[in-house]
């Protein structure tokens, strides 16, 4: 496979580290409709031994001709250029190599947001806020990390996909039988509480936390929930500012919930989903004898906010554990395995999804194999599975 100047790629040297998937790095393409953009972008990506820049062009149509010569794990694909736009070459890379894992690159502004909510419909698994001048892309360290990090962790998922050999899968990592379930578990995963067991207590409340790949995954899980369920639902999804208002906008408008960014002191009430606003932490505190959200500024958890863990301690205190019923959806990393461990330990119930239906299997992958799980389940079945749980009688 020849590199973007035509060249074919050299061999690797003795020692050199190996990519995400314990084979050469990572692979991408850089497609963005201006040329010092593209550089910047190749040169941070470029400075991590493990990922390697094969092509980079300058508009979606091009990325499609690109993408039939090469194989490729990641694409880092600007929205806005000309001949063919992000939004439109997405589902042609898709058919040309589905397992591709694709980024969109997006400003931070609200038609941005929106842009990018559509693209990830439309198959991308996730985004990157752009800074808005070549100087802050030059000199952000938190925004080449982010990029690295994403691209690394894409590219191991596209790797397991089979991108190299388009349609060979690997392995799926192996868990445990007991947490395969179908229905809600008749027994607890803990010694059993006073009342009830866990599985057979309706919950007051739902928390959902997701991150790369969790608008989709929300989206999916959420269009069950509008009819037979009544409870607060709070989602705690890693994004930024701006992208969470259009999250909301989404959810309400595709899924037919009640769906808003929290605000700080209002109510937690029925039949309403709250969204944590970007860059705060969402929490439910008790005032006056109610729930209420309070957002806070306080220091990022698992180098997120808002985090996840945060959230699930806060609701456990404000509604008791075994009236929580807890989801991990796909996401990178493992935020969420410290607060729905307390959540478990307290009576509560946790689910996540399984390997083979997320983008990343990292937040699912780390409450599934720490085995407090009452079930593992794939996307389409968690809806239906947490409207059943929920409807059900005390």
């Amino acid at each position: 496979m020849s590199d973007r100047f035509g060249r074919p790629p050299p061999p690797a040297p003795a020692g050199h580290p190996t990519g995400a998937a314990g084979g050469d790095p990572v692979r991408v393409m850089v497609v963005d409709d201006s040329a010092v953009i593209r550089g910047l972008l190749t040169r941070a990506l470029e400075g991590d031994t493990e990922i390697r820049v094969v092509a980079s062009v300058g508009d979606g149509q091009m990325a499609v001709n690109a993408l039939q010569r090469n194989s490729l794990d990641v694409i880092v694909l600007d929205i806005e250029m000309p001949v063919m736009d992000g939004l439109t070459a997405i589902p042609k890379l898709l058919a040309v190599a589905p397992q591709v894992k694709i980024i969109m690159a997006s400003t931070l502004t609200l038609r941005g947001a929106d842009i990018s909510m559509r693209c990830l419909s439309a198959g991308a698994a996730d985004y990157i806020p752009k800074p808005t001048s070549t100087r802050e892309i030059g000199g952000a360290d938190a925004f080449k990390r982010e990029l690295v990090s994403k691209v690394k962790a894409l590219g191991a998922a596209a790797r397991r996909a089979g991108s190299r050999t388009r349609g060979e899968l690997r392995p799926l990592t192996p868990v445990p039988a007991a947490f395969l379930k179908r229905e809600p578990p008749p027994v607890t995963l803990r010694p059993a509480p006073a009342v009830g067991s866990v599985g057979q207590v309706k919950p007051d409340v739902i928390a959902i936390g997701s991150s790369t790949g969790g608008p989709q995954a929300l989206f999916e899980v959420l269009a069950h929930l509008k009819t037979g369920v009544t409870q607060p639902i709070l989602i705690t999804q890693h994004m930024p500012a701006t992208f969470t208002t259009i999250l909301a906008e989404h959810i309400t408008r595709q899924c037919g919930l009640n769906a808003q960014e929290a605000k700080d002191g209002e109510p937690v009430v029925s039949g309403r989903c709250y969204i944590a606003p970007g860059d705060f932490h969402m929490l439910v505190t008790q005032r006056a004898g109610a729930n209420v959200i309070s957002l806070t500024k306080d220091p990022p958890e698992n180098f997120c906010r808002p985090a996840v863990d945060p959230m699930m301690r806060s609701i456990l205190r404000a509604f008791g554990g075994r009236k929580v019923l807890a989801c991990i959806l796909t996401g990178m990393g493992q935020d969420g395995l410290k607060g729905c461990t307390e959540v478990v330990n307290a009576g509560g119930t946790l689910i996540a999804q399984d390997e083979a239906s997320s983008v990343v299997w990292g937040m699912p992958g780390a409450v599934a194999q720490a085995g407090i799980c009452s079930a593992v389940l794939p996307l389409k079945e968690i809806g239906p599975y947490i409207r059943k749980f929920a409807s059900r009688a005390a």
